[in-house]
C-alpha cells in the first residue's frame, strides 16, 4: 500500500494552493528532465496520460517511434520548498512507459526495479547511503560560473572560513522539509568543497533522493549567487568529488551482512558481495565514473581509491567495511562520483553483488596496507588490479562484461557506449588549454 493515493494527490495541490507540477524523469545519461503541467492538468497527470517526446532525449528512441508516457510514482509527491509560498510548485519522480502500456525497456529507474525484482525474488532488500560532495564556486558578473572558491577552509573546518556554511545549511533544511534525514553536512578536504550525508533507505528512494538532492543543491546555491557542480574533479592539485556508496542487503528485517562470529564480523554472504563488486568493477566503471574527467579523480594522491582491493578500515582500497556492526554492516564503495546515473549505479553494484552470492565467489586477501604507498611491483605480486586510467579504457572493459549489457539490457547498453564514445572522440579530438600552454610557443 503506497502513501497516497490518485485522490490524495489531486487534493493535496487544490488544498494547498500547487499551480505547476513537474513530472521529472532521468536519462541514461544521469541527466534530469521533467515535463511541466499545470494544477489543471493533476487529473490527468496521476492517471498517466501526459505524453512527452522521447525522441528528443538523447538515448531513448527514434523519431519515427518517440511518443512516450510518463507514470508517476505517487509517492513521490513533495512540493518544493524553496519556491514561493504561494503559486507552489510540486514535482512527481516518473516512470517512463510506451504507447502500449509497458514500461520502456530504456528508462534507468525501470532497470533498478527490474534488478531490485530479482533481489527480492531471492529475499533481500537492498539498501543505500550515499555521500555526495559537491563543490560552489563563485559566478562572474554575467552569472556564469566560476572556478574560485568562496572559502579557504578544509576538512570539518567552520566559519568563518567556511563561507559556505550558510548555503549548506539552507540546502539540508529545505531537504528536511522534503522528509529527508540529514545525518552529517560538513566542509570537505578542498577549498569550496562540501558533503551532506542523508539516512540510508531503500534502493530506489536512495537514487531518487540523489537526484532530487543534486537538483536541490544547485538550485539553491544559484539562487545564492554561486554555482554548485558534481563535476568530478573541476580543480587541477586538489581532491576531487566523489559520492561514496555504503550497500547492505536485508533479509527478514535483519542485516545479513553481519554475522557476530564471522571474520571481522562479516558473514560469508558479504564476503561472497564483495567478491562480486570486485570482479565486475572494471566492467562498471563507465557507469559508476562516466566522464572524461572522472578518471582524473581517480589518480594516486587524493584519497580516492585506483586499487581493486577491500578492508576492513583501509581507505586506501576501493571497498572499505565502515566499523559499525549488526544494523549497521555495511560495504563502502568509494570510487563513484556524483555525475553518475544513480540508477545505473545502484543496478550494477546490486547485479554483481548478486552474481558473487550466486556463485559463491570469495574475494581476495583483505588489504590492510597503505596502497598509495605501495610500489607497482608489490601490487603486482599480490594480484592488485587498477581501475581503468580513462573513460575509453573504461568503455572497453564494459564491452567485455556480460552481466553488465545484461543487467542494463541491450538498449541502454548499446545507446550508453555509443554516447560514450561520442564524449570520448570528442575529448581526444579537442585542443585543451594544457596544449597551447605546453607547446603554443615551444613549437
Amino acid at each position: 500500500m503506497g502513501k497516497y493515493t490518485k485522490e490524495d494527490i489531486i487534493r493535496m495541490v487544490n488544498d494547498q494552493d500547487v499551480e505547476f507540477i513537474r513530472m521529472q524523469f532521468t536519462d541514461i545519461f544521469g541527466q534530469l528532465k521533467n515535463v511541466a503541467i499545470t494544477a489543471s492538468q493533476i487529473e490527468k497527470a496521476v492517471n498517466n496520460q501526459i505524453m512527452f517526446d522521447g525522441s528528443s532525449i538523447e538515448g531513448f528512441v527514434r523519431i519515427n517511434e518517440s511518443d512516450q508516457y510518463l507514470y508517476p510514482d505517487l509517492d513521490t509527491f513533495e512540493i518544493l520548498p524553496w519556491r514561493p509560498a504561494s503559486g507552489k510548485v510540486a514535482r512527481l519522480i516518473c516512470d517512463v512507459y510506451n504507447p502500449d502500456g509497458t514500461p520502456f525497456i530504456g528508462d534507468p529507474r525501470g532497470i533498478l526495479k527490474r534488478v531490485l525484482k530479482k533481489a527480492a525474488d531471492m529475499g533481500y532488500s537492498f539498501n543505500v547511503g550515499p555521500e555526495c560532495e559537491f563543490f560552489l564556486f563563485k559566478t562572474d558578473e554575467k552569472g556564469n560560473p566560476t572556478t574560485e572558491c568562496n572559502d579557504e577552509a578544509g576538512y570539518f573546518d567552520l566559519g568563518p572560513l567556511d563561507h559556505g556554511e550558510s548555503t549548506r545549511r539552507e540546502i539540508c533544511l529545505n531537504l528536511e522539509k522534503m522528509g529527508y534525514e540529514i545525518e552529517a553536512s560538513h566542509h570537505e578536504v578542498a577549498k569550496g568543497q562540501h558533503e551532506i550525508d542523508f539516512k540510508y533507505s531503500e534502493a530506489l528512494k536512495a537514487a531518487d533522493d540523489i537526484m532530487t538532492f543534486k537538483f536541490a543543491v544547485k538550485t539553491i546555491a544559484q539562487k545564492n549567487g554561486l554555482h554548485a557542480t558534481f563535476m568530478p574533479k573541476p580543480i587541477f592539485g586538489i581532491n576531487g568529488s566523489g559520492m561514496h556508496t555504503n550497500m547492505s542487503l536485508f533479509k527478514d528485517g535483519k542485516n545479513i551482512f553481519f554475522d557476530p562470529n564471522g571474520e571481522k564480523g562479516l558473514s560469508d554472504t558479504c564476503h561472497s558481495f564483495i567478491a562480486g563488486i570486485l570482479s565486475h568493477m572494471k566492467g562498471m566503471a563507465a557507469v559508476t565514473n562516466p566522464l572524461v574527467n572522472s578518471y582524473k579523480r581517480l589518480v594516486p594522491g587524493y584519497e580516492a581509491p585506483c586499487y581493486i582491493a577491500w578492508s576492513a578500515s583501509n581507505r586506501s582500497t576501493l571497498i572499505r567495511i565502515p566499523a559499525s556492526r549488526g544494523q549497521g554492516t555495511r560495504v563502502e564503495l568509494r570510487c563513484p562520483d556524483p555525475a553518475c546515473n544513480p540508477y545505473l549505479e545502484l543496478a550494477l553494484c546490486l547485479a554483481a553483488g548478486l552474481d558473487g552470492i550466486e556463485k559463491g565467489m570469495t574475494p581476495p586477501a583483505e588489504m590492510s596496507e597503505n596502497l598509495f604507498t605501495m610500489g607497482q611491483e608489490v601490487r603486482d605480486e599480490k594480484g592488485i588490479d587498477t581501475l581503468p586510467g580513462n573513460l575509453k579504457e573504461a568503455i572497453e572493459c564494459m564491452k567485455g562484461d556480460p552481466l553488465v549489457k545484461e543487467t542494463l539490457g541491450e538498449h541502454v547498453y548499446e545507446q550508453y557506449i555509443s554516447g560514450k564514445e561520442k564524449e570520448w572522440d570528442d575529448y581526444r579530438t579537442s585542443v585543451s588549454q594544457w596544449e597551447l600552454d605546453k607547446y603554443l610557443v615551444l613549437y
